[in-house]
């Protein structure tokens, strides 16, 4: 046998074809198991999820050696390595990252609760080997990373604006990365949800969708500050469906949840969710997914964490340019003609219809209610981001990076709409709504 780093295994670790665990009790007498994947930690470090008391783990703390049997899922290449039972953790970075992948699967099967990561079984790599060599050739790279970040990050800085930067950001994760399906989630304030202000690849857009963190694989990578990372979901899921079905028939019925649809394609073979954080704080996630099962390596998510590092940087870097004071604004009112738009506003979540069809609620929705009054009492159609920020009624969350990208969702929703309603910009802080027909503003009861 030939002894092998264990970095150069990561793609083994995926689950993708399942592992072996063999294990003996106190008497010596063996056991073995099917695992479904064995998280890399470092070059002599790996953990298995601990989910339930079973065999393996009663034999673990008996005595704490293993021997894992690994497969290639490209290669069909067999590795074995020999492992120490350290510890388990129950908390802290490791067992937060486990938890949310398991999470992830079990929040989109409606499991939350019950199907989760009770440990972290950490383990020391004693010795790696190769059992059976590179049997078949590796596919092709679908992208060369490190290009495609040398390629990204100039563009990044480059922008001049939020909008500039979101633009920047998903039409290089197509061009350069080559994800065809992807969205841009920001958070809305104190992070009690997220909306999507951008996405590319599908047929209907998304923008202004909200999620909650825990929701799905985004929901769960914003809520613990990591990756969310599914390589093989269909698989997983149709697992997580059978014990979700086996519950329905047991006492524990009463805790599924409504299942939550996954976003975008509507069978996913794989997904990744990349929070980008300033700090502690979440500004966005990164969201990418295929219909090609194994789509996401350790690669491409080392790849995308430093995308979204960098992606974090050139967001703070961009707050300041927001606030510069805008010139004296001038009334204008010039507008289309034909028969009056209706415009409908709910006070309670500041939705906003026009001509009976639902356009935008929330922040972005009392922003937009806000221009049109402004229009109706002055006729003015210029206005400033610093105004807006002055404005009580929009009741403006406290950070000020959220006003941009509330003005990039309402501005894209306006405009997939094909509403007669448009916002363009007028110069560095400052944009100018448009109207094709007159308006008539009704505000609702209700």
């Amino acid at each position: 046998m030939r002894r092998v780093d264990l970095t150069s295994l990561r793609a083994s670790l995926e689950g993708a074809i399942p592992s072996e665990i063999a294990t003996c009790d106190a008497h010596g007498v063996p056991n073995v198991s099917v695992i479904s994947d064995v998280h890399f930690i470092d070059a002599n470090h790996v953990a298995i999820s601990y989910q339930f008391f079973s065999k393996t783990r009663a034999n673990i703390l008996a005595n704490p050696q293993a021997t894992v049997l690994l497969k290639h899922p490209h290669t069909c290449a067999q590795y074995r390595i020999y492992l120490r039972y350290l510890r388990t953790e129950y908390e802290g970075p490791l067992f937060e990252t486990m938890r949310a992948k398991l999470a992830g699967i079990a929040s989109h099967e409606g499991m939350s609760g019950i199907f989760k990561l009770l440990g972290a079984d950490i383990y020391h790599v004693e010795e790696a080997e190769i059992v059976r060599g590179d049997l078949l050739p590796l596919p092709p790279s679908h992208a060369p990373l490190l290009a495609a970040l040398r390629q990204t990050l100039p563009r990044l800085k480059a922008a001049r604006d939020l909008d500039a930067l979101v633009a920047a950001l998903l039409s290089s994760l197509r061009s350069e990365f080559r994800l065809p399906h992807v969205m841009l989630l920001m958070t809305d304030n104190g992070c009690d949800r997220l909306y999507t202000v951008a996405s590319l690849g599908y047929e209907e857009s998304g923008v202004g969708a909200e999620i909650l963190p825990g929701q799905g694989v985004i929901g769960v990578a914003a809520r613990e500050r990591t990756p969310i990372r599914l390589t093989h979901a269909t698989r997983e899921y149709l697992y997580g469906r059978a014990i979700r079905d086996a519950l329905r028939e047991s006492p524990m019925a009463a805790q599924l949840e409504t299942h939550i649809p996954l976003p975008g394609l509507p069978d996913s073979g794989s997904q990744i969710a990349v929070p980008i954080l300033n700090g502690d704080t979440l500004l966005a996630v990164i969201y990418a997914e295929s219909p090609e099962p194994g789509r996401f390596g350790y690669d491409e998510e080392d790849a995308l964490m430093i995308l979204a590092a960098e992606t974090a940087i050139a967001m703070q870097a961009l707050q300041g340019d927001a606030e510069e004071a805008a010139p004296a604004m001038r009334a204008e009112t010039a507008t289309g003609s034909g028969q009056p738009m209706v415009v409908r506003h709910y006070a309670a979540d500041d939705s906003v219809f026009i001509d009976d069809e639902y356009v935008i609620k929330g922040v972005a929705g009392a922003i937009l209610w806000f221009l049109l009054g402004e229009f109706a009492k002055t006729g003015r159609l210029e206005f400033s981001n610093k105004e807006l920020r002055l404005a009580p009624q929009i009741r403006l969350p406290e950070f000020s990076e959220n006003l941009e990208a509330r003005l990039i969702l309402l501005r894209r929703r306006l405009a997939e709409r094909n509403q007669q309603v448009t916002l363009d910009k007028a110069g560095r802080g400052r944009f100018r709504l448009n109207l094709g027909r007159p308006v008539q503003l009704v505000e609702a009861e209700g």
